[in-house]
């Protein structure tokens, strides 16, 4: 790896509040697998940990999915 490289890292899950769900669990999916977009731009290295913030990115969104 390359220490000096920014690696994109996943923030906590968003807690949904009360109420109905505001935004559309499609979007999070589309966005978490944009960040596969650029993937080959990356040394295989980075590959592994790029995979994980996409997957947990995808089970944040996929949870919510009952929610819709």
């Amino acid at each position: 790896m390359h220490p000096n490289v920014p690696r994109p890292v996943p923030g906590p899950p968003s807690i949904p509040g009360p109420g109905p769900q505001q935004t559309d669990p499609r979007a999070g999916i589309e966005e978490a697998v944009a960040g596969l977009d650029d993937l080959d731009t990356l040394p295989p290295a980075e590959h592994v940990d790029r995979f994980e913030a996409v997957h947990t990115e995808l089970t944040v969104a996929l949870s919510s999915i009952d929610r819709v």
